[in-house]
């Protein structure tokens, strides 16, 4: 009962968000109608074409009135027509999508694993040699801009030894070579912050009374780890490996951008910079259906590591 009021609250908070987040959307690229023709026309058209296409398309009619056509339009399905690619948003955002979304699953490979390990091992003997190196690179790692990465590492792996490709167009089907280089730059910001984030939990639990108590037992490293102070040092971490999928989202923009690669990115940015106001708003939507998804899986993940806290707790922020 307590998992169905947790996820029908979460359900509310959601469509309250995304209500609002649609409407502010809508009021920044459709609220002056006259900008819409040009965006939609072009700079060259007439200001009889102008009038005309505003009539065809309802713009005659008042904000609140177009607005509800619209939301009505795009929870049905109905997302228009893509003025750039000339194709309805509905048939290109999925691909496009599943392409960042290979793109994140890729890049939550290096992270989760190698921020998680290195956070670990750093946190078990804090102040040692080993402590300080692994802080330094990761200090050093979530210094560093993804555009600056790009640079770099293209620089290095395309120019110098060129052992990979600088673009990565999949013209010919999907090609793992290509694909390492983006994968890459996303994931090397985010695991120097995931190890910083594991070290400071790690820290805290190895300090607490019930693995005081473990070592005065006889018990011995690993025993202490894996039976008594991973499972409450990896609350923290959770949350943020989970909060990392709508920064991959956006993330994504500049360096599919940077490579050429055709996902979600490169889609919202052709969007923008051509004025495609339907594509804009389509992925805007999509973007804000993923952050409340993540926060959701967060809130959950973090009532099943801490029995103490329950899900509606979690679901009030109450952490």
């Amino acid at each position: 009962m307590t998992v169905f009021l947790f996820i029908l609250r979460k359900l509310a908070s959601a469509l309250a968000v995304m209500f609002t987040v649609s409407l502010l959307v809508y009021l920044a690229l459709e609220v002056n109608v006259g900008d819409v023709a040009v965006k939609v026309l072009g700079q060259f058209s007439t200001p009889v074409q102008r009038a005309q296409w505003l009539t065809a398309n309802g713009y005659d009619d008042p904000f609140i009135i177009r607005y509800g056509r619209w939301l009505w339009s795009f929870v049905t399905g109905d997302w228009g027509m893509s003025t750039y690619y000339r194709a309805p948003v509905a048939q290109l955002i999925p691909d496009r999508l599943a392409a960042s979304g290979i793109l994140a699953g890729g890049a939550l490979l290096i992270i989760v694993p190698v921020g998680l390990f290195a956070g670990v091992i750093a946190g078990m003997r804090p102040g040692s040699l080993l402590d300080r190196v692994i802080s330094l690179v990761a200090i050093a790692t979530t210094s560093i801009p993804d555009f600056a990465s790009a640079v770099f590492f293209s620089a290095v792996f395309v120019f110098w030894l060129h052992w990979l490709p600088g673009a990565s167009t999949m013209l010919s089907g999907f090609s793992l070579q290509q694909i390492i280089l983006p994968v890459l730059v996303l994931g090397f910001y985010s695991t120097g912050y995931l190890a910083r984030v594991t070290r400071a939990s790690m820290i805290e639990v190895m300090g607490t009374h019930y693995v005081r108590t473990a070592r005065l037992k006889g018990a011995s490293t690993a025993r202490i780890v894996w039976r008594h102070a991973l499972r409450n040092a990896l609350i923290t971490p959770v949350t943020v490996i989970m909060l990392q999928f709508p920064w991959l989202l956006s993330g994504v923009i500049v360096v599919e951008v940077f490579y050429a690669y055709k996902g979600f990115g490169t889609l919202l940015y052709d969007a923008a910079l051509n004025s495609d106001i339907r594509l804009v708003e389509a992925c805007a939507m999509v973007s804000v259906v993923v952050v409340v998804a993540t926060q959701i899986l967060s809130d959950l993940a973090y009532g099943w590591l801490n029995p103490r806290v329950s899900l509606l707790d979690a679901a009030n922020g109450r952490k």
